[in-house]
């Protein structure tokens, strides 16, 4: 009895003793691995060199869809644009504001609201007599074509322009640093944080080309995600019936 006892003993402590073992090496294996392994590398760069990286990548991109909420003097505004080096689409909403959507070809920008929009563009907070609301209900659903040497051409513009709209938004503030490794939409990410996170925070892609895919702006001035990096899609021209071409100023969006 005694020598089967020892025996049992024995045998135990051997299995015992290779389970140990075994979880040394996965143990040990986990703790060596290499978090950049399987990456485009950028995780290894200082936090500078990452943002150039991702702003060199954004530049050199035909195309991307932005989406988000963006604060800019005081206002806010919840966008969704699909940009090309040539043009944009995509709507824009004013918090408190009608909304509206954009359409530039080139040169050529196009406006398309709802009645409530144009209402409200031609009475600044004055109620609107019946002769305003029949002018905003001709231009309801219809794309009116901006003149190129009208304010508003220019400001609105500014939002269905790929890089000048990227050159606004990811403008971080501070000293940069590292943070942490997420994910965004399934991608896996590295953060580039500056002034600690208050002067922004911007998610680079660590596989593949190192795409900035979110960006949260300084000061809460909103959230923004940039997804469809170089996806190709076509820019068309309204068809004539539905272009209303005034050949006249019009007041931008406020």
């Amino acid at each position: 009895m005694t020598a089967w006892v020892h025996g049992v003993r024995a045998r135990s402590t051997a299995v015992v003793g290779a389970v140990l073992a075994a979880l040394v090496v996965v143990l040990t294996g986990c703790g060596s691995q290499d978090p950049d392994e399987g990456t485009n590398g950028v995780g290894r760069l200082s936090a500078t060199e990452i943002e150039e990286r991702a702003r060199k990548a954004a530049r050199a991109a035909g195309s991307v869809r932005l989406s988000g909420s963006v604060v800019s003097q005081g206002r806010t505004y919840r966008l969704d644009m699909r940009l090309t080096g040539d043009g944009g689409i995509g709507e824009v909403l004013a918090k408190g504001g009608p909304r509206f959507e954009l359409l530039r070809i080139g040169e050529e920008l196009y406006l398309k609201a709802g009645a409530d929009f144009w209402v409200h563009q031609e009475q600044d907070g004055e109620e609107p007599n019946d002769s305003d609301l029949a002018a905003a209900r001709k231009l309801e659903g219809k794309y009116v074509k901006v003149p190129t040497g009208d304010p508003a051409h220019r400001q609105l513009s500014g939002f269905t322009d790929k890089d000048v709209l990227l050159e606004g938004l990811i403008a971080l503030q501070g000293k940069r640093e590292k943070g942490a490794r997420d994910e965004v939409d399934g991608v896996r990410t590295i953060e580039v944080r500056a002034g600690k996170g208050e002067g922004g925070v911007l998610s680079v892609a660590l596989i593949g080309t190192p795409y900035p895919l979110r960006l949260e702006r300084g000061g809460g001035a909103g959230v923004v995600e940039l997804t469809e990096w170089d996806k190709e899609f076509a820019l068309r021209a309204p068809e004539e019936e539905q272009v209303v071409d005034y050949g006249k100023k019009i007041s931008a969006a406020e």
